[in-house]
Order: C-alpha cells, then sequence, then structure tokens
C-alpha cells in the first residue's frame, strides 16, 4: 500500500512537471518570435539575438517530455486528473506550432536582404505585431493564473487581427502597390501569414483555460 501511495504522489508531482514544462515552452515561444521578428524587421544582417533552431528543438524535446509525463501520470492514477492531462497534450501541440512558424520567420529573414519595411502596410503591419507580442505576454500569464477574464480578452482580439493579415494578402494579390517592390511584397504577404497562424495558436492555447475540453481550439460558446 505504501508503495501504491508514493507511485500516485510521483504521479500528481509529474503532471505538475508537465504543467510547468508547457509554461516554459511557451516562455520559449516568445523569446524565439521577438528574435525572429528582429532579424527580419531590424536587422539588415539578419541577425539573431538568440539560436532559434536550437530553442525550437528545446521545445520538441519538452514536448515529448510533456507527453511522457502525462502518459505516465494516467498510467499510474486512472482517471485521476484525466482532462487537465488532455488539456496538456491538446496545448503542447499548438506551443509546438508556433516554435515552426517562429523558424519560418527567421528562414524569411535569411532570404531576404537588408530588412524588411511593409511599404503602405507598415502601419498595419506594426499593429499586428504589437496585438501579437502583448497577446503572448497575455497568454503565459493567463497560462500560470487560469485567468479566464484575460483568455477571454485573447480570444475576442482574434478575428480583427487574423482579418487584418489577411487584408494584407488580398490586397498585394489584387492589385500592384507602388509603395513596396516585388521582393518585399512577397515577404509581407509570408510574414503576415506567419503572424496569422501564430496569434491563432495563441487563442486555440487560453482557448484551454476559457472553454471546457470539447471546445478547445473553438470560440466560447455564446450564454444563451
Amino acid at each position: 500500500m505504501f508503495k501504491k501511495f508514493r507511485e500516485l504522489f510521483g504521479s500528481e508531482n509529474l503532471l505538475d512537471q508537465a504543467y510547468e514544462t508547457t509554461v516554459k515552452m511557451l516562455e520559449t515561444d516568445f523569446e524565439m518570435y521577438k528574435a525572429a521578428r528582429h532579424s527580419l524587421r531590424e536587422s539588415e544582417t539578419a541577425e539573431l539575438p538568440v539560436d532559434v533552431r536550437k530553442k525550437d528543438k528545446q521545445i520538441n524535446k519538452f514536448e515529448r517530455q510533456v507527453r511522457r509525463n502525462v502518459l505516465t501520470h494516467l498510467t499510474v492514477a486512472g482517471n485521476a486528473n484525466l482532462v487537465p492531462g488532455l488539456i496538456l497534450v491538446s496545448i503542447v501541440i499548438d506551443v509546438e506550432r508556433i516554435g515552426d512558424y517562429t523558424k519560418n520567420i527567421v528562414d524569411l529573414a535569411e532570404r531576404h536582404p537588408g530588412k524588411l519595411l511593409g511599404g503602405s502596410f507598415e502601419s498595419t503591419l506594426n499593429d499586428i505585431e504589437t496585438a501579437v507580442i502583448e497577446n503572448f505576454d497575455l497568454a503565459i500569464t493567463v497560462l500560470k493564473t487560469q485567468d479566464k477574464k484575460h483568455g477571454q480578452q485573447i480570444m475576442n482580439s482574434e478575428e480583427g487581427i487574423s482579418r487584418q493579415c489577411e487584408n494584407i494578402v488580398v490586397a498585394l494579390l489584387s492589385k500592384p502597390n507602388d509603395s513596396i517592390n516585388q521582393q518585399d511584397a512577397v515577404a509581407v504577404a509570408l510574414y503576415s501569414r506567419h503572424l496569422k497562424r501564430i496569434n491563432a495558436h495563441i487563442t486555440n492555447i487560453v482557448s484551454s483555460i476559457v472553454n471546457p475540453f470539447p471546445r478547445i481550439g473553438f470560440r466560447e460558446k455564446p450564454k444563451s
């Protein structure tokens, strides 16, 4: 019996570790995104303040660790904390995908000559970047504190940010723009799509705090 108690106690610790690792993963994503943005938008040489690819490998390693910890917990403890375990496994998928998109931004920076300017879309691009950074920072807080109110704030902003990103792409495809050359236009369109997807994954993550498990990744169900 004492051995069984020790197993259960250790399993609880594993779930706590999985949770803490998930928070650490999202914090690493945020660091990676800021570095990738600097490389693309502020550096003439695509220099990186941190090694984004190395950190992405670390995130992948953390994802596997979270899965192992959750599986071990569920194997030992059965249905105890089943939903939190499933939620963590769901969240880390979105966290890992954010890491992939930051790598895409780094790839874009390395292929684009000089820092990327958005021409007539610069102001909108700045607004989107500011919103993504704010949502990143807030999502980390939501994950740490389980603050549904701030989670709802991020979810409510998702549609507007997505529309701004899509409007840039549609405008660049629909007609020539004298304020931006062809290379920059392609890069701005790709960057806008990456920002859209990063913010969508951030929204999915906080939806796990706001919504019941079956609605993770979906908008909050309107109250009747």
